[in-house]
């Protein structure tokens, strides 16, 4: 490399930006990171984290009902949403901390500014009033809640940032959007008390999930008492003179709450950063235009993670990071497997979710067999909960290959995680049935499905 302040200069701070930085200073390299924030990025400060946190205290409602069936008598419970939060923001600070730590540790410097491209190989420390040089550098700037200025009244509204630090729980709350940012947050804020509705444009919230996850994950979600509004859109959000919202509807209704807040996608962050100064190529919804090496239009510049509008998930921004190390510093070309992704929706019921979906299936292969059950689990039967649990496996009918693996209920993102290595390596429905059971378990059903529910043919149902 040429004669440079650093080798690799990283502009972004959340996870794919500390593990290139962390892996390319232990490696010796003069590495300097910059965040303007603070240390974590999307998923440890105003994301994956602390709503994962949020889930669980508003599991807490449901369980004390449950608990009765179980011989345990529960009363006088109460719920303190300043405890919560504060609970809550020392656990983030807990785990920035690590994340300096371990840049600290790594031999990286690190710089609390804004940085931005002067040219190829140049950055402006913005706090600082100073420019370095780099070798490479790294584009890891995330993104951020799209605002939809375009709605009237959207400055009245919040987005999933501010709903982590309200001084106080509203009585009530419209979200609009029915990706799985609005769809948890649904759950969260009506499992903590709060009167919840959610406003979907689409027919069915979840785009992109398979069909039966969706339409169960309504039902369960309508039955608990959240209203769902699909084909619906904000019209204009007003605030009242007593400062609660009213909400103008596209089907000509009017909603008022305390609280509304818009869950309408993510924006890639690269305003600003001096892209065009260093000639790096955006696309339509300005994310970063890179190659299958996550390299940008100008040969030492690299952009991973959600800048890139690629796939927005954490351990994606992650594995990009180490494939960007390996490309660039260990010279073994590494391009990101975005194949096959795990995910889950902390919702409640939860959703696993590997492989293909049904439909997905279907464009793809002539013919293809569906497994499907649907049960109540054995921790709703003395509980009395009459909520239902569905898996199902989607397999190629020619080679029994397994596609796809859905689950809707308790602990599905758990095991989305252990299924999405079979269904990596290729395994066969043969390959599941030989598998014993774990009894009793929920789980045990995804082994002991050994007749299909259907099969589809050519599109059709035969």
């Amino acid at each position: 490399m040429p004669d440079h302040d650093y080798d690799l200069f990283v502009i972004g701070g959340g996870s794919g930006g500390v593990r290139a930085g962390r892996l390319a200073a232990a490696m010796g390299k003069r590495v300097a990171i910059a965040e303007e924030y603070r240390f974590g990025g999307t998923c440890v400060i105003r994301g994956c984290v602390p709503k994962k946190l949020f889930v669980y205290a508003s599991q807490f409602s449901e369980h004390f009902e449950d608990a009765g069936g179980y011989g345990w008598s529960v009363s006088g419970t109460s719920f303190d949403w300043p405890t919560l939060i504060a609970n809550k923001d020392r656990e983030i600070a807990r785990l920035e901390g690590l994340y300096r730590k371990g840049l600290e540790n790594a031999g990286a410097y690190i710089l609390e500014s804004r940085a931005e491209l002067v040219d190829a190989h140049t950055v402006r420390i913005v706090a600082e009033d100073r420019s370095v040089t780099a070798g490479m550098i790294l584009i890891a700037t995330g993104g951020r809640p799209n605002p939809h200025a375009a709605l009237p009244g959207h400055e009245h509204c919040i987005t999933s940032n501010e709903a982590f630090h309200l001084e106080t729980l509203p009585k009530s709350i419209i979200i609009a959007g029915g990706g799985y940012i609005a769809v948890e947050f649904a759950n969260i804020f009506h499992g903590l008390g709060v009167d919840t509705t959610l406003v979907y444009r689409g027919k069915e919230i979840l785009q992109r999930f398979d069909m039966d996850l969706r339409s169960g994950l309504h039902e369960a979600m309508e039955a608990k008492g959240i209203r769902i509004l699909c084909h619906t859109i904000f019209d204009r959000i007003e605030r009242r003179a007593d400062g609660r919202l009213d909400a103008h509807l596209s089907n000509g209704d009017t909603l008022a709450a305390d609280q509304v807040m818009l869950a309408l996608g993510r924006t890639p962050n690269t305003e600003g950063l001096g892209l065009d100064r260093a000639g790096v190529e955006t696309g339509k919804a300005d994310e970063i235009v890179v190659d299958d090496y996550s390299r940008t239009s100008v040969d030492n510049i690299y952009a991973i993670g959600d800048v890139t509008n690629r796939v927005q998930l954490t351990p994606v921004a992650i594995h990009e990071a180490m494939c960007f190390v390996d490309t660039v510093f260990r010279d073994r070309p590494t391009s990101p497997d975005h194949d096959c992704i795990a995910t889950a929706v902390f919702s409640q019921p939860e959703i696993g979710t590997v492989g293909l979906t049904e439909d997905d299936a279907c464009k793809r292969h002539r013919e293809i067999e569906i497994y499907r059950a649907s049960f109540r689990p054995m921790r709703h039967t003395l509980s009395g909960r009459q909520e239902k649990m569905m898996m199902k496996l989607v397999v190629e009918a020619a080679s029994r290959k397994v596609l796809g693996a859905h689950i809707l209920g308790p602990d599905a993102g758990e095991m989305a995680q252990i299924l999405a290595i079979p269904i990596k390596a290729g395994l066969t429905k043969d390959d599941f049935d030989r598998t014993m059971a774990v009894h009793p378990s929920a789980a045990e059903e995804l082994v002991t499905m050994y007749q299909p529910s259907y099969r589809v043919k050519d599109g059709e149902r035969v």
